[in-house]
């Protein structure tokens, strides 16, 4: 017979979001635990992507992605300040290597001030040059806001905070289903110790599993539980040094940003990501694996931008997996951030979705998770 604990709140997954998310309903008062499958915070989705604080650019206005990275951006950048965590506001620069390119370049530029972004530039091929001697360009946008970071220093920042607010991280703590019932939940919980949770709050921040999870809270239309589609993004490493200071990217492509420049705090660049469609059976772990034959395809990219990369210079690094809602060839989704408004349900927060900008929105996100949460108490 498995006992039951009662607490205020249950946070699903200590990736940056579901730390945010637990820091904030920790500090605002809520007995808070937080259910990680894996051995660590920030395993999945957290570990393996850019490591960019975005400007909030490319993203519809009006859209839960445009607004929550613009308010994400200002609240990370005072977060690291204030915790005088490791960052670089670097900027950024979208260049456009063709005369076809140009069209779009001019519409990002329009676009982002409905957006929120205000301190855009439009450059010149002569100016991009001179910033940036090795381009290949002919025009450009300066984003100056647009910035690196130690993203696991900021996750572990987060996991103090919260764990100062008299919160909890049970590791090697699955959840597999959740009962609906009176008020609150029941989380059922594998590992080392099963154990039940009996909840008043429930956040779903389960990343690449979060409709999976779902799909086990009982009493919950399944309707409303958006199909899991999974996109591989593999990273190249360069050796050596790269001739730029800022971080380079192509114009957008279709389900991402393109394989863009970007660099760690060390000053190591990389490449990537690319866009590689995987499918990942229930229950199964996607493969992080590179495949180097896939460098063919990262060559050809970045000498869109960089002709001068030597041959023989890109070593695979690592790969990500970006929770998608949207399939090959469809239009990117926004953010979906359920709450009571779409099922009926107090206390409970399903996060759908949650790719790029997630790392930039987080503390953004999380004030919004702990605002739905509350006001349904």
């Amino acid at each position: 017979m498995v006992a039951t604990s009662d607490i205020d709140a249950v946070v699903i997954g200590a990736g940056v979001v579901g730390l945010a998310c637990a820091r904030a309903l920790a500090l605002a008062g809520h007995e808070t635990v937080v259910l990680e499958r894996h051995g660590a915070i920030g395993t999945e989705i957290s570990a393996r992507n850019s490591e960019v604080i975005h400007a909030g650019i490319y993203y519809s206005p009006g859209s839960l992605k445009a607004r929550l990275c613009v308010e994400g951006r200002e609240l990370l950048y005072r977060y690291l300040d204030e915790r005088r965590l490791p960052y670089r506001k670097c900027g950024k620069l979208i260049v456009a290597t063709r005369k076809n390119e140009l069209a779009e370049l001019h519409g990002i530029a329009k676009r982002a001030p409905d957006a929120g972004v205000h301190d855009l530039r439009e450059l010149t091929k002569r100016e991009a040059l001179e910033m940036e001697p090795a381009l290949r360009v002919e025009a450009a946008l300066l984003s100056p806001s647009t910035g690196i970071f130690d993203a696991h220093a900021y996750m572990l920042s987060l996991q103090g905070d919260f764990e100062d607010a008299g919160g909890a991280i049970a590791f090697h703590a699955k959840a597999t289903r959740i009962e609906m019932g009176g008020p609150g939940f029941i989380v059922h919980v594998e590992g080392a110790e099963p154990m039940a949770l009996r909840s008043r709050i429930v956040v779903n921040a389960g990343g690449l599993w979060a409709p999976a999870l779902a799909g086990q809270i009982e009493g919950l239309d399944p309707w409303g539980n958006p199909p899991a589609y999974f996109a591989k993004g593999n990273y190249f490493s360069l050796t050596g040094r790269a001739p730029f200071s800022r971080l380079i990217y192509p114009v957008p492509e279709e389900a991402g940003l393109g394989i863009h420049l970007t660099f760690d705090m060390g000053g190591q660049a990389r490449f990537g990501p690319d866009v590689e469609w995987i499918d990942v059976p229930e229950g199964t772990e996607p493969d992080y694996a590179v495949d180097p034959s896939r460098a063919a395809l990262f060559y050809d990219a970045v000498r869109r931008y960089w002709p001068g990369l030597p041959d023989g210079a890109l070593s695979p690094a690592y790969s990500g997996v970006r929770p998608k809602q949207n399939g090959p060839s469809w239009p990117s989704y926004d953010f979906r951030i359920s709450d009571y408004f779409d099922h009926f349900t107090p206390g409970l927060v399903n996060l759908f979705g949650i790719e790029s900008p997630g790392l930039t929105a987080s503390l953004a996100i999380a004030e919004m998770v702990k605002g739905m949460v509350e006001e349904w108490e």
